[in-house]
């Protein structure tokens, strides 16, 4: 019997596996919700079915909006991510309506979605602390080989800041750092 879980994993599923954009040969948005689901039962195994779609479908159709659509500065990368979130909290509220979830249910999936909380709402700083250790564990090499300039450290600074304390101590057990990039898991 599929629940509504499975349903809502199989729409955010079907709707990423049409990224043209592919990774270790899948497609990219497919993968990321994969891992992020993985990290989600690694972190919060108990978490309820809002915080578990929301990871699944963080990056929804994420294509679809392209980077370059905005203004190539820290003004327009803002912008466009405010629109990706929104964007992806309104198609996951589409799919949750679709699967049978109540709107409380996806009330608070919009709000993880859209980072309204952060640090204030356990729920919304559940998947930020889900998000980082995905891009810890899957990301960070490649992002630091691409990186390597004197703004990386501040781009590992705003990752940690964004944790919880219990993710940062956490991520300090389980991921092996350079003493450079520990220092601001440890604040």
């Amino acid at each position: 019997m599929t629940t509504r879980l499975d349903h809502a994993f199989q729409a955010i599923d079907a709707a990423n596996a049409r990224d043209p954009n592919l990774e270790d040969g899948k497609p990219a948005n497919l993968l990321y919700g994969q891992r992020m689901t993985e990290q989600q039962q690694h972190l919060f195994p108990d978490a309820s079915d809002a915080l578990r779609i929301a990871c699944r479908g963080q990056h929804i159709e994420r294509w679809l909006l392209p980077r370059d659509a905005y203004p190539m500065d820290r003004a327009g990368y803002l912008q466009w991510r405010q629109e990706q979130g929104r964007r992806h909290a309104d198609r996951i509220a589409g799919i949750m309506a679709d699967a049978g979830y109540a709107e409380d249910d996806i009330a608070q999936a919009r709000k993880m979605l859209t980072k309204q909380g952060l640090k204030r709402d356990d729920q919304v700083q559940a998947l930020e602390d889900v998000i980082c250790f995905t891009f810890i564990r899957w990301y960070l090499g490649d992002f630091m080989a691409e990186h390597a300039d004197k703004n990386l450290p501040k781009i590992i600074e705003k990752t940690a800041r964004k944790m919880s304390p219990e993710g940062r101590a956490r991520a300090l057990r389980e991921f092996p750092m350079p003493d450079e990039l520990a220092l601001y898991f440890r604040q």
